[in-house]
């Protein structure tokens, strides 16, 4: 079973990413206005910050699946500009 279980999350593009470096990597591409423009969730529109999103992140699954949604997204965007830079060289 363990063995079934690693080639599952061979397959999962979140495997070993934490939670704060998505959250992180969101505020990096998108700015905290914009998060809570795509994610609809208080704490990305009201006094936003690192912790308290964590914590709300941590307790409700609809609000994590979203977010990580959206990381998988911007992750994909991001590919193309790498394919297309190691194109030109």
């Amino acid at each position: 079973m363990e063995k079934q279980q690693k080639e599952t999350q061979a397959n999962n593009p979140l495997h070993g990413v934490k939670l704060v470096d998505i959250l992180e990597h969101l505020v990096a591409v998108y700015d905290w206005s914009e998060l809570g423009h795509r994610i609809n969730i208080r704490c990305f529109k009201y006094n936003p910050n690192i912790k308290s999103s964590l914590a709300f992140l941590r307790k409700t699954p609809w609000a994590r699946e979203k977010v990580e949604q959206l990381y998988l997204k911007s992750l994909k965007k991001k590919a193309p500009s790498i394919k297309n830079r190691l194109k030109k060289r």
